[in-house]
């Protein structure tokens, strides 16, 4: 097996990216060696990717493959897009692999190569629902088929294992794929786009990968495709559902399905960072802004509705009834990394991290084996039929299936986690940014060659305090990069145990450039008092409510931590009185809880009708109650009851 002697890049390398300003680091250049993120990358490495196997297997996802290879015989299962789920995996295996050596995870993937080469036609086609079931049908429906979208994944995990390994087998399959792919599509050949965008980033990815232009030349074709509504959408969606509604340069809001638009627009977003197109980057920025002052939960969850997992109207933004797909959720940290690299300013980390924390951690369940594929912010009773009805065995863990029908979801985080170090630090010309904090190992080349080893100890997100110590540092003076969370208020900043007077802050960042010297240390300490947050007063729906948060976590109310019955309908929260944290070792793997003080309310002058006129309402009495609040990401691990984020304020 050909394997290179370095690690490569990560699953973005801009390097080369004329219209970068911060750069990617090679893989392994951050290593998560401790604290928060280290114990879910544990739980991933060693439950997560062993049960995701067992899963593919079970649900005929290998299967479907060897039919492809002539492995096997039998009927095709499962979904028509059943391959994308093993490249997921297959991506997560590689940067796993990465990070540390497994032999059984190494045999594991071996297994799995073989196989996916295998099924690859000799003209270089491969999909295995159109080579086994509908052969005669192959690049007829674009719309559904979700042949390039697999393709797509199939690069991603042949990037992976290149960079992250220097293991070439499927680089190889893709690039066959590739030239097929060329042949059918483009400029004088046929037109259109696959109806689920993933393969234009994955297109620009494979172009910096190896410099084939034709890679760059597709995403390009494919993204110019978009908006001609030749496709016809699903239910009551047209062809927004597909993201055919309008041209990506001519688009002026977020729409239709959450996740394909935040493919497509991470696709846009590398092709701009590749050709520099004006028209790219403002309808890039138009649309992030849309979606974050109009269309975004306080989790970073998007898709407000159910019907087309889509986008709703502005400040549609329903907490019992969204959609908040996980997978959409990744794609808006893709995206907003892309964001990050091409402006070095802070609002797109600070993106990152909140839906990193909540809209993403929310998913797996602490024993990394069951997972939410949508993610509400409230919950009556336990009674969310969209939690489970997605699983075909039916086995669950308080609400979280072990796996779904359509298991998109649970390999995206096993892919995310298995390369997460790669989305903490960037350099640039200048030196080196920290955009999200843990206990690290950070070992880079600035642009001038110097070599820089820093280690990070810190117990964020539980406390603000961070220590960074410089162990190697080079010769020449470089600047250091804090970045400055949107949720903290105050903060101090010691140099070598000296305050540092008015640090300067650019972008969101603390700045500090010297001539550093091994063991010198920095102290960032950021308060981190709990507060509420109130919503914008046009989303109806939260009206009159407030969450809580605490540094970059999000709380929930759930009713197995209340005074109260299973009901949550009648707490309020009394918004002028402290709020109090306390650390529990012994709750949910160890965890801070957050304190209220609140009320519930007596509905039972109420029985019997729904509607008063304003003098004639009955008097509604209260009692005093303590609030016990949970990090929304650890929800229904205990079982599942009723559950709100946004509280009743009084």
């Amino acid at each position: 097996m050909e394997r290179s002697s370095q690690p490569e890049a990560g699953p973005v390398d801009n390097s080369r990216s004329p219209y970068a300003i911060l750069r990617t680091l090679p893989f392994g250049s951050v290593r998560i060696t401790g604290g928060f993120w280290a114990v879910r990358q544990e739980t991933n490495r060693k439950e997560s990717l062993r049960h995701g196997y067992e899963m593919l297997e079970k649900a005929g996802n290998f299967h479907n493959l060897r039919l492809a290879a002539g492995r096997a015989t039998g009927l095709y299962r499962g979904m028509h897009f059943a391959d994308e789920n093993v490249y997921k995996w297959l991506e997560a295996i590689a940067w796993e692999l990465g990070n540390a050596p497994d032999d059984e995870l190494q045999q594991l993937a071996d297994e799995v190569i073989d196989l996916v080469s295998s099924a690859q036609q000799p003209d270089g086609y491969l999909n295995s629902y159109y080579q086994v079931v509908e052969p005669h049908r192959k690049w007829t429906d674009l719309d559904f088929g979700h042949e390039l979208y697999c393709a797509g994944h199939l690069f991603q995990a042949a990037i992976a294992f290149k960079r992250a390994l220097g293991d070439h087998r499927l680089l190889r399959t893709s690039q066959r794929l590739v030239d097929h792919i060329a042949s059918i599509f483009g400029p004088g050949k046929r037109e259109g786009a696959c109806g689920h965008p993933e393969v234009e980033m994955a297109l620009v990815e494979l172009y910096r990968a190896t410099r084939n232009e034709t890679c760059l030349k597709l995403a390009q074709f494919f993204i110019d495709q978009r908006g001609k509504r030749r496709m016809r959408g699903l239910g009551a969606n047209g062809p927004e559902y597909h993201q055919d509604h309008v041209p990506v340069r001519e688009a002026q809001e977020v729409a239709g399905h959450a996740v394909r638009q935040m493919y497509l627009l991470a696709g846009a977003t590398d092709l701009y960072l590749e050709t520099g197109e004006r028209a790219l980057l403002e309808a890039i920025q138009r649309l992030w802004h849309d979606m974050t002052t109009t269309k975004m939960y306080i989790t970073g969850g998007i898709g407000s509705r159910y019907d087309g997992e889509a986008f709703g109207e502005a400040y549609e933004l329903p907490p019992d009834q969204c959609y908040c797909e996980t997978c959409a959720s990744i794609g808006s940290l893709m995206w907003n990394w892309r964001l990050l690299l091409l402006s070095g300013e802070s609002c797109y980390a600070d993106l990152i991290e909140r839906t990193l924390y909540n809209g993403i951690l929310s998913s797996p369940s602490l024993d990394g084996r069951h997972y939410f594929y949508v993610n509400p912010l409230m919950l009556r009773s336990g009674r969310y039929v969209r939690l489970s009805s997605n699983s075909p065995q039916g086995e669950t863990l308080a609400g979280r299936p072990a796996w779904h029908s359509v298991a998109c979801c649970p390999p995206n985080v096993m892919r995310l986690l298995s390369s997460l170090g790669h989305y903490f630090v960037t350099a640039s010309v200048a030196g080196l940014q920290i955009h999200l904090y843990g206990t690290l190992k950070i070992s880079a080349q600035i642009s001038d060659g110097q070599k820089i080893v820093l280690s990070v100890k810190t117990d964020y997100p539980w406390q603000g305090y961070i220590q960074i110590t410089a162990q190697e540092t080079g010769s020449n003076a470089w600047e250091l990069s804090l970045r400055l969370p949107e949720w903290c208020k105050s903060f101090d900043l010691d140099l070598n145990g000296h305050r540092v007077q008015n640090p300067r802050v650019e972008k969101g960042y603390l700045l500090l450039k010297r001539n550093w010297q091994p063991g010198d240390t920095v102290e960032l300490n950021m308060a981190m008092a709990p507060f509420l947050v109130t919503p914008h007063p046009r989303v109806d729906a939260i009206r009159g409510c407030v969450a809580i948060q605490r540094g970059p976590i999000v709380y929930c109310l759930e009713s197995c931590d209340q005074e109260t019955p299973d009901n949550l309908l009648d707490v309020q929260i009394d918004v002028n009185q402290p709020l109090h944290t306390v650390w529990r070792d012994d709750l949910l793997g160890g965890l801070m809880i957050v304190e209220a003080a609140g009320y519930l309310a007596d509905p039972q002058p109420w029985q019997g009708t729904l509607y008063q006129p304003l003098g004639n309402a009955p008097h509604t009495t209260r009692r005093a109650l303590r609030l016990r609040a949970v990090p929304y990401y650890a929800w229904a691990n205990r079982g599942i009851g009723s559950m709100r984020v946004w509280i009743p304020a009084t």
